[in-house]
């Protein structure tokens, strides 16, 4: 476990020469201008499903909201708090992105706890029963998430600003799948009603 943190601290050390020093440096641009991200990614909080490492990309390229099994629940304008719902409007009303890329993955333990609902816990089971499906039949905790994928795209749809930019063509939303053992995305095709190989000269 120590090893572990001090990998951290190196990896800080790493960061900090990268991005930081100098008066050119990212950090130094990023401060001065501000963010201006074109990509938004809504991922899972799984240690192994890092959007801006599979991305391999820099500091301002995504603006990220990581949450369990990276559900988008239903719009509900309500007193209650909704912290993915706060950073969607963010993303999608002040930043303006372009792109909103819904990121599921394999052996997810959202999806596993949804398929068991018996398990005992305080927060999990209710949080991603918004995504449950009733007449799936899936018992393969992949394919559930990826039909829960489908599921958070319907429920971003409810959301008025969101719909609105979708249909003036002002946001494309990605359904995208990462195979944790192939290390591959996998994308949903509306025309296939299926998932491929994400091609990125495609």
């Amino acid at each position: 476990m120590e090893s572990s943190f001090e990998k951290l601290l190196e990896g800080y050390l790493n960061f900090r020469n990268k991005y930081a020093h100098g008066d050119s440096s990212v950090m130094q641009y990023l401060s001065h201008y501000g963010q201006q991200p074109q990509v938004m990614v809504v991922a899972c909080c799984d240690s192994r499903v890092d959007p801006a490492l599979i991305l391999q990309c820099d500091p301002g390229d995504l603006f990220v909201v990581r949450n369990v099994a990276n559900i988008i629940p239903p719009y509900e304008k309500d007193e209650a708090h909704h912290g993915t719902s706060a950073a969607l409007e963010f993303g999608v009303c002040f930043l303006k992105v372009k792109h909103l890329i819904l990121l599921g993955h394999s052996q997810c333990g959202g999806m596993q706890a949804l398929l068991n609902s018996d398990a005992k816990n305080d927060f999990i089971t209710n949080w991603v029963s918004i995504v449950k499906t009733p007449q799936a039949k899936y018992n393969d905790c992949d394919n559930y998430a990826k039909l829960a994928l489908n599921q958070s795209y319907q429920n971003c749809l409810t959301f008025p600003w969101i719909n609105e930019k979708v249909n003036k063509e002002e946001l494309i939303i990605h359904l995208w799948f990462f195979d944790i053992k192939m290390g591959q995305i996998f994308t949903y095709s509306e025309i296939e009603k299926a998932y491929r190989p994400l091609d990125p000269i495609d």
